[in-house]
Formats: structure tokens, sequence, C-alpha cells
């Protein structure tokens, strides 16, 4: 066994053995509401999973050294599927009547924080089950947060060489260690998910509620406690701090700790932060006025709250609903459909695109069009501040066509399966973007993907997995090239 394959096996099998070690809160949650065969379900889970975790961790150890590129491809891709296994195995075995397929795709949708779910009746479901899919969630978030900021730099994932944690220059760091930064983007996600649930509990929320719904909004990931997602808690209030929070969650958490190191400029100054707030304010304005226009029922909430909230939930990728907003016509759909394509800011808990690579392709434009004009002048590409080499360039604009090509190929497969467009088209966008609800009734806000064929499961499963990792990580893994070098 090569070194680089140990520190790999030895690194997943401690991932394995915390998560493990995890399912014992909702054991200990069930076992408290009387509940003791998901209790037992996820007693014996982390008994399997601790037992595999550690019996890996234990047969791998060994000096620690550097690891290659190509450790932290396999180490990235294989430590998220097997997560997703281990987490699957209380849902399969909770007696909640879920199918291995079934279990799979929610622990995936869980850890990847795209919200899409395959369980109804969620009102009256095991209070663990909810917990273990919001601790899921919230796991997801804070570990790709860590791999966007630690590793998708070192690989140049996409054009995320222009964010790195740590630069020759000094006066550029953050903190002065990489596990620092780790360290305090850390306590900045815990003490917004702990602000997130008082603020839940001060307006009213049961703390089973507030907790679960704290997480999965600090997390950007959409998993609710109730088949209504944030429609029951609307009379509360709780949408305008949903909609904070998923603001907050979509920054760079880098920049948070900037800020509380007194460089609150970072968050003002930053490129990505200000193109993430014109966009939010635009669609919240947007579809305020469609619905306005439209004299579109809102009961009685306004409807800035229902635009503002559902607009926000779609752009970071959470997948929260205050409401069926596939009833608020056509254009507004096709806005919607428009929305599952973007996500915040590279550095946060947010997904599907991002804003900073459109900024870059903007910028790519705008130079190419200038030199049709000046054929022979010389014009740099500068973002933020840094100039923009060639290669990031290239590696952004091959992120779009490696993106859009697996979403067009997911979404002929799904279509040839037999779903409808609308299902096809959406949900093929709602999986690789990990937004969570897809567009039309079976998988809009008012439904859920329980309805279809094991087939397509398996593909939106694979879509969800893809777009967590940012597509080129997993794609490279299939190269015989990767495996050749």
């Amino acid at each position: 066994m090569t070194q680089a394959l140990r520190q790999v096996l030895f690194m997943i099998g401690m991932m394995v053995t915390v998560l493990a070690t995890t399912m014992l809160a909702p054991a200990l949650v069930d076992f408290a509401e009387g509940d003791r065969e998901s209790a037992t379900a996820f007693i014996l889970s982390a008994v399997i999973g601790v037992f595999i975790g550690g019996a890996v961790t234990l047969g791998t150890r060994g000096p620690v050294g550097d690891m290659p590129p190509r450790g932290a491809f396999v180490l990235i891709v294989g430590a998220w599927l097997a997560l997703s296994l281990c987490a699957a195995l209380p849902l399969r075995l909770s007696g909640e009547g879920l199918s291995w397929t079934d279990a799979i795709f929610e622990s995936i949708s869980g850890l990847t924080t795209t919200g899409a779910t395959v369980i109804t009746g969620l009102d009256f479901r095991p209070p663990g089950m909810l917990l273990w899919r919001a601790i899921l969630q919230w796991i997801g978030g804070i570990g790709i947060i860590v791999t966007a900021m630690a590793f998708w730099p070192m690989l140049g994932i996409g054009g995320m060489q222009l964010f790195q944690l740590e630069t020759g220059d000094k006066s550029d760091k953050v903190l002065p260690r990489a596990t620092q930064i780790a360290a305090g983007i850390a306590i900045i996600y815990l003490l917004l998910t702990v602000i997130c649930f008082l603020a839940y509990i001060a307006v009213g929320m049961d703390w089973l509620h507030a907790v679960c719904h704290a997480m999965s909004t600090v997390s950007t990931g959409g998993f609710s406690a109730s088949d209504n997602s944030m429609g029951n808690y609307v009379h509360l209030g709780a949408d305008v701090i949903t909609t904070v929070f998923m603001v907050l969650a979509s920054l760079p958490f880098a920049l948070f700790l900037l800020a509380a190191r007194g460089r609150f400029g970072g968050l003002l100054r930053d490129a990505q932060v200000r193109g993430f707030m014109l966009v939010v304010v635009v669609a919240s304005v947007g579809l305020t006025a469609v619905l306005v226009l439209q004299d579109t029922p809102t009961g009685d909430v306004a409807a800035w709250r229902h635009a503002s909230f559902n607009a926000v939930s779609i752009i970071t990728g959470t997948g929260f609903a205050t409401t069926d907003y596939g009833q608020w016509g056509s254009f507004a759909q096709a806005c919607f459909f428009v929305f599952m394509f973007i996500g915040g800011c590279a550095g946060s808990t947010t997904c599907s695109i991002k804003i900073f690579r459109y900024q870059i392709a903007g910028t790519a434009i705008r130079r190419y069009l200038a030199r049709l004009l000046r054929p022979n002048a010389i014009i740099p590409m500068r973002y933020n501040g840094r100039p923009v080499s060639e290669s990031i360039l290239h590696s952004v604009l091959g992120f779009f066509f490696v993106f859009f090509a697996v979403y067009a190929v997911s979404a002929a497969v799904l279509s040839a399966m037999g779903l409808d467009l609308v299902t096809a088209l959406s949900g093929a966008a709602a999986t690789l973007g990990n937004v969570g609800p897809g567009l039309g009734p079976v998988i809009g806000p008012a439904g859920t993907f329980e309805s279809l064929p094991d087939p397509a499961k398996w593909v939106l499963t694979a879509n969800m997995f893809i777009g967590r990792l940012e597509v080129l990580a997993v794609l490279i893994l299939l190269s015989p090239r990767f495996w050749r070098a």
C-alpha cells in the first residue's frame, strides 16, 4: 500500500468514525420521545460505523506526510462517498419504509446540502430522523467550506486558485496557518448556527424545529422538519430571520474572519459580495413586482416577504419555501429556473456555479470585445484587485462547459426515462446545482422526489454528488490519464 493511499484511507476511516459517533444524538432524542425502534436503528448504525471506521483507521496508521494532488482528489471524493453511505444506514434501518435507493438519495442530499427529499409526512416522523437530516446538512455545510478553501485552490478546480488560503505575501494572509483559518471558520459557523437557533426560539419555534431549521439554514441545505417547509412559521416572522441567515451563509466565511479582526472593509469591497447582493436585490424586487402586478394572493404576508424569501432560497441553493411559487405564473417559473444556476460566493456554504465565475466570464467577454476594436492592445485581466492568469480563465470557462454538458446529459437521460420535460429539466438543474426543489407539480416546492422511479433517483443522486464536488473533481477520477500519471 502506497503512503498516499494509506493516508487517504486513514483520514476516511477517521471521518466515518466521527460521523457514526454523532448518530448517538438522534438516538438519545428518540429514546427521550419513546421511539425505541428508531433509537435502536441509530445505535446499531453507530456501532457498525465505528467498527468499520475504527478498523480502517487502526489498520492504516503511520507517519503523516504531504499529500500529492492525486491523493487529495481521491480523498475528497472517497470521503464524501463513504460518509454518504454511512449516513444512509440509520435511514434504511429505522423502520420508516425507506429503500436503500431512497436512504442513499436522502443521505447524499443531506451531506451535499441539496435539500431534495424523498420523505413525506415529516410532521409525523421520529424526531431523531428529523435531527439526523439536519445534522447531515450542518456537517456538509462546514465540510464544503473547508474543502473549497483548503483543497480546491490547490487543485485549481474551476478557478478556485483565486481564493488561496495562504499566499507568499504575509499581509494577504487571513491568519498565519491554514489550521487556524479552519478553526476560525468553524467557530464562526457554529456561532451563526447558535444565533439563528436563538432567533427561531425567540419567535416561538419549539426547540427541535429551531435546531433543525437553524442547521439547515446556516448550511443552506433546506431540509425542513415539516412538509410545508417554512410555510408553517411565516406567521411567527421566521421567514425574515431565515432570509437574513441565508444571505449571511452565502458570503465568504474567510471575510467574516477578517471582520472579526476589525477589518470590515473586506466584506464591503469584495467583488463577489457586491455582485451577490446586487443579484439578490434585483431578484427580490423583480419577483415582488410580478406578485403585485399579477395581484397574486399572498394571504396575510406582504408580497416582498414571499418574493425575497423564495428568491434568496433558490439563488443560495437552500431550497426552503414559504408557499407554492409554482402558482406564480410562467414568468416567475422562468426566473426560478434561472436562479438555480447562480449560487452564492466562493468559500461559503452555497453551491451551483457561483457569482465569481460569472464575473470572470463577463470580464473575459469585455476583454475579447475590446481586442476586436484594438487587436494589438495588451489588456490584462484583474479580479478583486488580483491578476487573472490565462490558466484561471481556462479553468473557469472549462467549468462552465463541463457543468452544462453534465446538465444536458442528465436532463436528456431523465427525459428518456419518461419524466415530463419540466420535471427532467428542473430536476437536473436542482440536483446538479444542489438547490433542492425543482419546478412543476411533481418535484416543485409542493412536491417531493418520492414518486420518481429508482433509476431516475440514481441519476439525480449522481448529480448531487457531482455538483457538490464542483463537477471536475469527480469527473477527473474517470479519466484513465489520472490513474496512469
